[in-house]
């Protein structure tokens, strides 16, 4: 496999048994940097059949990997660490530039991939079954077992992490892969299958095919693909998990969000507005835990006041990165629009931005919208860019019947210095992952990253220690030695 070492990178192809794969003929998309503009890669779609002849690789694989020792398999990911590690300046310049984020923003992310790879290496310690005597001469052992072909199909606003949820927990737990990346962001997938193959993972273990919808269809349809994750927006996270179940496949499938930062007047106004604003911003607010609404509860305008003071501290192509691409762009500041032409306060305005030395490149600066009215798009629909809008209430109990009203339920947090109101919101939010005084609150491993309601379809986590129950199939065994000993209904 040839390793990425400039800005230009050529074809990208399928990966198949560890080679790539030409796709002569098929459909091609260009990939651009979000930065700059500047042409990244030519991207070759997938056929179905080379995705047969993937799936086919895979569970070749799959047979001698599957009994291969746990700790075996773990000798290959103590050494995919030490090379992510090794890599991590290429890594990270490569979710620069396919992704937009800022480099100190890259980083964080591989960093966060070293730790979820880092959790992989520990699951020799988790994944131990039980015995228990259950009756005289009778014991039961419960034994883990891999699934077998998975499929792992991630978004592209996390290039880097989102792959490191699913890829080596599956693969340490002894199945074969099959990752699609975004389109949008082929480049970091194609450099962790070059550092797994140099870590000594067997060919066919770790496959990856190209594509939009069609593909996405293909692989919820395959026969031989047992299980599947999915990660992206709610319409198409609810489409995949209705037609991956429906082809009997195990699906988890995470969606979007519309998270709710409830702020109290007695809040710390530093602290508060520090966090509202990085969680409003941070990744150009392309995350799925992006802050995108606060319910501003009585009387707050210090804090707002400092919030502003904090957005404006901002510059995009420095400390703000960029949007995908122009149709983002476009769509985010629609939202904007939308909301100034229905009464709301423009605070901060991030419309119409642009970088000088990167014309081409797609940027929206940081927006503070007040007054927003509770029924306006963008107060009840995932706008995924670096804006959030304020609601303005009386009452803490307002303020929780707002956040409950939301169709998702990814990410809730409150801020105050009251731990009677603290326990209130934390009680009754309704979201899988719930903060205080935090603006981002992603748990970090051994805990699972998963939302509720419109949030995620499927029962189950993909991350986390918990994720090992939708990774593998528990076999009960039973086993009895003693012919003499004493009967009863059990034995």
């Amino acid at each position: 496999m040839t390793t990425i070492t400039s800005s230009k990178y050529g074809t990208v192809n399928s990966l198949i048994n560890g080679k790539k794969v030409q796709e002569n003929g098929f459909e091609t998309k260009e990939v651009f940097s979000p930065t700059t503009g500047e042409l990244l890669a030519t991207l070759n779609y997938t056929t179905k059949e080379n995705l047969d002849a993937a799936v086919e690789s895979a569970q070749k694989a799959f047979e001698l990997w599957s009994k291969t020792n746990v700790k075996e398999r773990a000798q290959v990911f103590y050494k995919y660490w030490s090379l992510l590690n090794q890599h991590k300046a290429e890594l990270t310049e490569l979710v620069h530039l396919e992704n937009g984020k800022t480099l100190s923003e890259a980083q964080a992310e591989v960093e966060k991939s070293i730790e979820l790879t880092e959790f992989a290496c520990s699951i020799p310690q988790l994944i131990g079954g039980e015995t228990l005597e259950v009756s005289n001469g009778v014991s039961c052992t419960t034994v883990h077992e891999p699934v077998g072909v998975v499929a792992c199909i991630t978004p592209f606003n996390f290039p880097n992490m989102v792959p490191h949820w699913t890829v080596p927990n599956a693969l340490m737990t002894g199945n074969a892969v099959i990752l699609k990346p975004s389109e949008e962001v082929p480049l970091s997938a194609y450099k962790m299958a070059e550092l797994l193959q140099e870590a000594g993972l067997p060919a066919g273990l770790f496959n990856i095919v190209n594509g939009g919808k069609e593909m996405v269809e293909a692989i919820c349809d395959h026969p031989g693909i047992k299980a599947l994750s999915f990660v992206g927006s709610t319409p198409v996270a609810k489409i995949v998990y209705s037609r991956a179940s429906m082809n009997l496949k195990r699906a988890l499938a995470l969606g979007g969000a519309k998270n709710h930062l409830v702020v109290l007047p007695d809040a710390d106004p530093t602290m508060t507005a520090n966090n509202v604003v990085a969680s409003m911003a941070g990744c150009a607010g392309q995350r799925c835990m992006a802050a995108s609404v606060m319910v501003a509860v009585g009387d707050v305008d210090h804090i707002i006041e400092q919030m502003v003071e904090e957005a404006n501290k901002l510059t995009c192509g420095v400390n703000l990165g960029a949007v995908i691409h122009e149709k983002a762009k476009a769509r985010i500041e629609s939202y904007i629009t939308q909301a100034e032409a229905n009464g709301a306060k423009i605070l901060v305005d991030g419309r119409n931005t642009t970088v000088e030395g990167k014309e081409g490149g797609t940027y929206v600066g940081p927006t503070i919208i007040d007054y927003a009215n509770i029924g306006d798009p963008i107060v009840t629909e995932e706008v995924f860019g670096p804006v959030i809008a304020i609601i303005r209430v009386k009452t803490i109990e307002e303020a929780i019947a707002i956040e409950n009203s939301s169709a998702f339920g990814n990410a809730a947090s409150i801020f105050t210095q009251s731990g009677k109101a603290a326990a209130m919101f934390t009680g009754t939010a309704s979201a899988g992952m719930v903060g205080v005084n935090v603006g981002v609150p992603v748990p970090r491993e051994p805990f699972a990253f998963a939302g509720w309601n419109d949030s995620k379809f499927g029962v189950g986590d993909i991350t986390g220690k918990s994720s090992l129950n939708f990774w593998t199939q528990t076999k009960k065994i039973t086993t009895k030695w003693q012919a003499g000993a004493k009967v009863n209904w059990m034995s």
